[in-house]
């Protein structure tokens, strides 16, 4: 195995001439693994299949068509209607999640094709802010299903956030409505919504849109939920069931439709369209 010689060729080398970067810790089996092989298998683990955070860029390089993506509102970013201060104000914390991540928000909206059949994407960002809700995720979601509701598009959202953002207030909380508003103009036109979440999708983004889809996808051992096991616990004063909020637990329950690995997501999701696809 290529991972075995890797690791045989390290032991032996001074750690201190081992560059930097080349080895991963997993979560999920607790082994040092190979980085670029978590990387070749779209940022799972080879031993265990662990799902690591994925950039949303990446995520629509691997799903949309090669050629076919074109971005959408790529220039809007927050405001600060609240004038918001926390441990610092909220507009510099803005400012400095722009400048770690590239991104100016927690999401990435457009068009493109995914296995030839033309969507309206969505695809959220949990290392801008936690992939929390603003005005602006709200906004451009919203417009996202609107253009692909005129143009007759199924729509698909991959979520992965922690729910609201604070620091906009109620403002946050309006975009709950506003995106299951336009779902629901979408749905009217009997045109297809896949939602696929991923870990995590938690509070008022899976109280909203991500709970809608026609088809609701989770990747595996995805935490998913409204409220955190943690909270829930110390409000009930009980155990909470094995593998509560999972993916796996979900699917048992009636909540989720399919678990998908990250490497099977598109063609999957091809196969649905498929189905699905406006006639």
């Amino acid at each position: 195995m290529v991972l075995d010689r890797l690791r045989r060729n390290a032991a032996g080398r001074d750690p201190k001439k081992i560059p930097d970067g080349l080895w991963v810790k997993c979560p999920g089996c607790a082994k040092t693994v190979f980085k670029r092989l978590v990387e070749e298998r779209l940022d799972t683990c080879p031993e265990c299949n662990h799902h690591f955070p994925m950039a949303s860029a990446k995520r629509v390089e691997v799903l949309v068509d090669p050629g076919s993506w074109q971005e959408w509102d790529a220039g809007m970013t927050s405001g600060d209607p609240l004038g918001f201060i926390d441990t610092k104000p909220y507009i510099d914390r803005i400012a400095q999640a722009q400048s770690k991540t590239g991104l100016k928000d927690a999401v990435i909206c457009g068009t493109g094709a995914v296995a030839e059949h033309p969507v309206g994407l969505g695809v959220m960002d949990f290392s801008f802010n936690g992939g929390s809700m603003g005005s602006v995720v709200g906004e451009k979601l919203t417009r996202m299903i609107e253009r692909s509701t005129a143009a007759r598009m199924p729509v698909i959202i991959i979520s992965t956030s922690g729910g609201a953002r604070m620091q906009e207030g109620a403002l946050s909380l309006m975009q709950m409505a506003k995106t299951s508003a336009a779902l629901g103009r979408h749905a009217d036109k009997r045109l297809p919504y896949i939602s696929v979440l991923t870990n995590p999708t938690m509070a008022g983004v899976m109280a909203s849109y991500a709970s809608l889809g026609d088809v609701i996808i989770a990747e595996p051992k995805a935490l998913i939920g409204f409220t955190g096991p943690r909270v829930i616990k110390e409000t009930i004063k009980q155990e909470l069931p094995e593998g509560f909020q999972t993916s796996e637990f979900l699917l048992k329950h009636g909540q989720l439709d399919l678990i998908v690995a990250r490497q099977d997501l598109c063609a999957e999701i091809g196969r649905l369209l498929a189905y699905m696809r406006p006639a």
